[in-house]
């Protein structure tokens, strides 16, 4: 599954998203083995980041990733089953700050992801 992961991670890079961070969560968190944040520069960037992930997690597993948030955009729940991918746009993130709470257990930066 880390492969997965890894390549998502990868593929938000491609896109230009921003702030990357690659959670491990394997052993730590029953919700998922994997947590992605990233940002995109407005509404538009964040749908299109969500959709070619979408894209990616058929293509990968086989199985269409479960979507929410994608009408406004602002942040957008990408949920794989053994990855959750949070897209946001850059103050949303920064209101909710969800690093605070799961990077500060576990922060790690994927190999591929830089």
């Amino acid at each position: 599954m880390r492969a997965v992961a890894e390549s998502l991670a990868q593929a938000l890079e491609d896109d230009k998203a921003e702030d990357i961070l690659f959670i491990d969560l394997e052993g730590k968190s029953s919700l998922a083995d994997f947590m992605i944040i990233a940002s995109g520069r407005s509404g538009r960037h964040v749908a299109a980041l969500a959709d070619h992930i979408s894209q990616d997690v058929k293509n990968l597993t086989g199985r269409p990733a479960s979507v929410e948030g994608m009408p406004n955009a602002d942040w957008v729940l990408i949920d794989t089953g053994d990855v959750i991918i949070h897209l946001f746009r850059p103050e949303v993130r920064e209101f909710y700050n969800l690093e605070k709470i799961w990077a500060s257990q576990t922060p790690s930066t994927s190999p591929s992801v830089n």
